[in-house]
């Protein structure tokens, strides 16, 4: 199994309000920075997508090691919680849906067939990737709106 290094972060403009999402695939000497735009949505979805991506982008199985300062990402499958909502048909303690369903599924096919370590770092400190993460995420927002006023110019 191939080791990767997966770095994610998303960002939201307003929350809700416009998103990005940004993620960082290090193995061995190669390197793959990934971007997206959401033009409305949420913090939390943009994490969890961020994460979507960078796994969806590996073409044969992996031992993985993701790094998110996202702690409902990471708590969500290191303190068992989407063993729980599984179990409980997808509904919370508090008996109300869990948010994301459609996300944590489609993030949950992704990480099929690779072995998934999830790492809970400090947002916006030393940590460089996570840094060049939110850059990318913030960036995405930033050309979008961009272009958003080109088109608004023709």
């Amino acid at each position: 199994m191939k080791n990767v290094t997966i770095y994610t972060d998303g960002a939201c403009s307003g929350n809700p309000g416009p998103g990005g999402w940004g993620a960082v695939l290090l193995y061995g000497d190669k390197r793959l920075e990934i971007s997206g735009y959401e033009a409305e949505t949420t913090n939390n979805r943009m994490e969890i997508t961020a994460a979507i991506e960078a796994i969806e982008r590996l073409r044969v199985a992996c031992a993985v090691t993701l790094y998110s300062d996202s702690a409902y990402l990471v708590h969500a499958f290191t303190q068992g919680w989407i063993d729980n909502w599984q179990r409980h048909q997808w509904i919370k303690s508090d008996k109300k849906p869990v948010e994301n369903r459609d996300l944590w599924e489609r993030l949950l096919g992704a990480m099929e067939g690779h072995a998934v370590t999830w790492v809970k770092v400090k947002g916006h400190a030393a940590n460089r990737e996570n840094n060049r993460c939110d850059e990318l995420a913030t960036g995405a927002i930033k050309a979008a709106r961009l272009s958003e006023k080109e088109r608004e110019q023709i």
